[in-house]
């Protein structure tokens, strides 16, 4: 566990940052999250005679003629309009898409914030198991309590009555990340990040953003993300926080430097829900 080092506890941040700058850009983040639709059309059956002697009536597939009202290329029979004077005209059937939204899918729709705007996820890219949803959760842990299941990246706040909110996350990767017992001593809006001592003298590229040169200001390059809730321990900062990430990918993986992440819709919901000094189990 990593001690205060008397620096401000405004700007004390212990998650990694990520210095390829191209995983944070808005622009990249934009073009990541473009939904993916893997469509796939039936090719048309080959033609027959019969299907020859009806073109000549009207150069295209048609209903009628003894023409089935259900075009192959479609699920669903096609609506039919006719002009005037002429053939029966075709509509094709619009295509239903593979992608079935989850119900958790109005959570993540673009939203603005404080001034920022979070982009919509890419649920078509995001295990399912990972996106907020109320859950039965059976646990001795008080309701308002923030529990921490590092083996399942999950994050679970108590509601009681055998029910938990629970979230996806992002944890450290093996040899920084803390465990234990500690309290959510102050929570913050859009924070300002700095790194610790320690990873500066890690990561010397990191110098320009320490607590002397006044931080990275917040938005949405910032690696605390949207929000950010601060664990102590005992009285004292373990530099570890749950916090947000541009970076949506990372969620569900061991990826930063021991603090907890998730994507920036759901820390937004935690903040809201969390009580002052709510306590933290890490398991």
């Amino acid at each position: 566990m990593l001690a205060a080092s008397g620096l401000s506890l405004s700007v004390l941040g212990g998650c990694l940052f990520v210095t390829d700058t191209t995983r944070v850009n808005p622009d990249v983040f934009a073009a990541e999250v473009t939904p993916v639709w893997n469509e796939k059309v039936a090719p048309p059956p080959p033609a027959t005679p019969a299907d020859k002697f009806k073109n000549l009536f009207t150069g295209s597939r048609v209903q009628g003629y003894g023409m089935p009202a259900t075009d192959p290329l479609t699920t669903s029979a096609m609506p039919a309009a006719v002009s005037p004077g002429g053939p029966v005209a075709v509509m094709a059937a619009a295509q239903p898409s593979p992608f079935s939204r989850p119900p958790q899918a109005a959570l993540y729709q673009q939203i603005r914030d404080e001034g920022h705007t979070i982009n919509a996820l890419p649920l078509d890219r995001i295990d399912r198991r990972l996106l907020r949803q109320e859950v039965a959760y059976a646990t001795n842990e008080r309701p308002g309590t923030i529990v921490v299941d590092t083996k399942a990246h999950y994050l679970y706040l108590v509601e009681g009555e055998g029910r938990a909110m629970r979230y996806g996350v992002g944890l450290g990767k093996q040899g920084f990340a803390w465990q234990g017992r500690g309290t959510i001593q102050f929570k913050r809006k859009w924070p300002r990040w700095t790194p610790s001592d320690e990873m500066v003298g890690r990561q010397p590229d990191l110098k320009h953003f320490a607590s002397a040169e006044g931080g990275l200001e917040p938005g949405l390059n910032n690696p605390l993300g949207a929000r950010a809730l601060y664990i102590f321990k005992n009285g004292k900062d373990t530099l570890y926080r749950i916090h947000g990430t541009p970076d949506w990918q990372s969620v569900g993986k061991a990826v930063s430097s021991g603090c907890v992440r998730m994507f920036n819709h759901d820390v937004i919901d935690l903040y809201n829900r969390a009580g002052e000094r709510a306590e933290i189990v890490v398991l």
